[in-house]
């Protein structure tokens, strides 16, 4: 009896005080994978800022912001595609830092920033090598529409290439300046696009504009993938088009059911570790 009595006490405490523990709903936003045994998450920053903490830019790990639950990096929605791979390993370094080696928040923070200028300096050379590795290309597109009058029938791609983003399933993924490829080539290139679409994107290649959110990335480049190897195969570039725009529904009702089914986000009293 004295057992069920000190167990009674312990759960009314137990549940009065996490009733009085502040929660944040809608915090998730885009379920990235695991990397290094954490797993990442595309966050919503406006949300973060307006009920959490005001002061949370880029992206987060659980050694700096104690809001940040355990074996998370966040990785704030208005991050572009272009800064997505930077914000992370800046992340995943600083919160080893400070987790292993006990280092301070800003010495961390340092550290990874230097990190940060030996992937860009690294993508910059590796952008140009691929650049000057190219044939020239047709400015048109899969119905060979041309939207600069007078343009050359053959151009040479020059400050194009932002950084590389892998390979999937055979096909090169990069980041592309938007702005240049709308400017110089063809102004109708929307977010994202793939050699079997547009003649002026190199073969096995598919382009995601560098403007682009990082949360909206992995759909796009799903919706390429499909897209390519549908028109590969014979389907007409609207068939295609619709069909990989259907998938596209569908995996993000999936997302959605992800995201529905992870736990409810406590905010604890501390917020930051400095």
């Amino acid at each position: 009896m004295k057992i069920r009595y000190l167990s009674g006490i312990f759960f009314f405490f137990f549940f009065v005080s996490c009733g009085n523990q502040k929660t944040v709903n809608g915090v998730y936003r885009c379920y990235q994978g695991e990397k290094n045994g954490f797993s990442v998450w595309i966050v919503d920053g406006y949300k973060i800022r307006q009920n959490i903490y005001k002061e949370f830019l880029y992206g987060g790990n659980d050694q700096r912001y104690l809001f940040n639950p355990k074996g998370e990096i966040w990785i704030d929605h208005a991050v572009s595609c272009e800064e997505y791979e930077l914000t992370l390993a800046h992340e995943l370094n600083e919160q080893a830092l400070m987790a292993k080696f006990g280092w301070t928040y800003e010495k961390s923070h340092d550290s990874s920033l230097r990190i940060e200028l030996v992937m860009r300096k690294k993508y910059d050379s590796i952008c140009r090598a691929h650049e000057a590795a190219l044939h020239k290309v047709c400015p048109e597109d899969a119905t060979h529409a041309r939207e600069i009058p007078g343009i050359a029938d053959s151009v040479v791609l020059s400050g194009i290439y932002r950084m590389p983003l892998g390979v999937r399933d055979g096909v090169g993924i990069w980041v592309v300046d938007g702005y240049k490829v709308r400017a110089g080539l063809f102004p109708d290139f929307g977010l994202s696009g793939n050699d079997m679409a547009y003649h002026f994107i190199p073969g096995n290649e598919i382009w995601i504009d560098g403007q682009m959110s990082s949360e909206e990335t992995g759909f796009s480049i799903q919706t390429e993938l499909l897209e390519r190897r549908l028109m590969a195969s014979g389907v007409s570039y609207g068939k295609a088009y619709d069909s990989a725009i259907n998938t596209n529904v569908r995996l993000r009702k999936d997302m959605q059911k992800l995201i529905d089914a992870h736990p409810t986000l406590i905010v604890p009293k501390v917020l930051v570790k400095d």
